[in-house]
């Protein structure tokens, strides 16, 4: 169906119904409308370019127009686009369930395929309660959740349960089930009221005093390890996660690791498990899963948990629980390429210079009167706007610090999207090393903007 841009913007306001955005506001101005990309650059529908800032929402690995994943699609629409994984199999999911094993910290070895990374922790939610009812010796109390405070795991109604952003959750309290809080690690904004030169990471002995206390009606902690990524990019103390593997091993409580934001080289490494040598019980993968290219989600476990689950049919020991496009074969097939193509270019391996120019930026960020705090691991980094940095007094909300600050970005040729006053950067890991010297100027050009704005 062709279209006007007049047309398109129309029909925009008129009919889409945007995630995560106040329309009101969004249907007062013209919008951006995304007409192709090319490497770390967007294009819109005047040919004005756009570095990718937040790697299309947390996703995209090797920028837009890779050959290896383009043609890797191309070649898997030759055979079959979909089939089911009910009582069927696929080729790409048989060989990317085999690769994630092999990748997958210690031993996990079974992949269940779903959607996106709400699916993925809702499914492990769902395991983990099943599993804890029908193994060979039940224990039918461990019914219970323990998450952080200020979490975020997705918007289904499991996810939102152990989710702890009121201005997300707060609305759907009727519908949840309760979950018990450990703390958040937010050290520019302790809740502990401590100061981190000196505090011996007192939020995570809060975490195992709840696990002693509750460990037999628990059934798992989860966590997202390193960093807390919607809850404002909190990067967790070193140590943290170690700690918290122990205590829930020691007191037979499953490990769910969210790897959603942070696996595939996000802060340095194949997973974020991987820097605390951490085997959680759960981990589940999506967004860079298929290097930003089509919906795809995992959830691994290991064989006791899986093992659980196998009885004869009238048992009805199944994991009764599926998605359509599970393990899609064109979803796989790009997920393979994806990870080989971390592997043959040494992505990874190559991000240590990429990671000191972005702490060199941030650097000088941090010197500006509105930021209170920078956070950072690896390549992702969160800039905290503040009114007054002595206090640390957040901005009324209704001025929209951080929106006015991504707005700026955007005029400047750089796409990012702030978390409320939070503002976040988080490129491709392929971005050329110019390209994120770029960015991050962009970055603090805004940022000194705004410092005009506040006064």
């Amino acid at each position: 169906m062709d279209a006007t841009r007049k047309q398109l913007e129309q029909w925009d306001h008129e009919h889409l119904w945007h995630p995560f955005t106040a329309m009101s506001a969004y249907t007062s101005e013209a919008p951006v409308i995304i007409d192709r990309a090319e490497g770390c650059y967007l294009y819109d529908l005047d040919g004005k370019r756009y570095i990718e800032g937040v790697a299309s929402m947390w996703c995209n690995l090797h920028g837009h127009q890779v050959p290896e994943l383009d043609n890797a699609i191309r070649d898997q629409l030759d055979r079959v686009a979909h089939s089911t994984l009910l009582g069927l199999s696929n080729t790409p999911a048989v060989k990317l369930a085999r690769k994630l094993a092999e990748i997958a910290p210690g031993n996990l070895s079974h992949v269940f395929f779903s959607d996106d990374g709400a699916t993925a922790n809702e499914i492990a939610l769902k395991m983990a309660f099943q599993y804890w009812q029908q193994r060979d010796d039940p224990r039918p109390k461990k019914t219970k959740y323990l998450a952080l405070s200020q979490a975020y795991h997705g918007d289904t109604l499991g996810d939102v349960s152990i989710g702890d952003i009121a201005h997300f959750h707060a609305m759907f309290k009727p519908l949840l089930f309760d979950t018990y809080r450990a703390p958040q690690p937010y050290c520019y904004r302790c809740p502990l009221g401590l100061e981190r030169a000196t505090c011996q990471i007192d939020c995570v002995a809060d975490l195992e005093t709840l696990v002693e206390e509750h460990h037999e009606e628990l059934a798992a902690l989860v966590v997202e390890p390193l960093v807390q990524g919607a809850a404002g990019m909190i990067v967790v103390p070193e140590g943290y996660l170690k700690r918290a593997r122990e205590v829930t091993k020691a007191h037979d409580v499953l490990l769910i690791v969210d790897e959603v934001v942070t696996a595939f080289g996000r802060v340095g490494s194949m997973f974020a498990c991987d820097l605390e040598d951490v085997v959680p019980d759960m981990m589940t993968l999506a967004k860079g899963l298929t290097g930003g290219y089509l919906p795809l989600a995992a959830t691994l476990t290991h064989s006791e948990i899986y093992n659980a689950f196998l009885g004869k049919p009238e048992e009805y020991r199944t994991f009764f629980h599926g998605h359509t496009y599970c393990g899609n074969p064109l979803g796989a097939v790009v997920a393979m390429a994806n990870i080989d193509l971390i592997e043959k270019s040494n992505l990874i391996e190559k991000l240590p210079p990429k990671i000191e120019i972005l702490r060199e930026s941030l650097d000088r960020m941090s010197e500006l009167p509105i930021v209170g705090e920078v956070r950072k691991k690896g390549m992702l980094a969160g800039i905290e706007l503040v009114a007054k940095r002595e206090t640390k007094s957040p901005f009324p909300v209704e001025m929209r610090m951080g929106n006015r600050v991504c707005r700026e970005a955007a005029q400047r040729g750089a796409w990012i999207r702030p978390l409320g006053d939070v503002v976040v950067l988080m490129p491709p890991l392929s971005i050329e090393e110019n390209l994120l010297r770029e960015l991050c100027q962009i970055t603090l050009d805004s940022l000194k903007e705004a410092s005009n704005w506040s006064g």
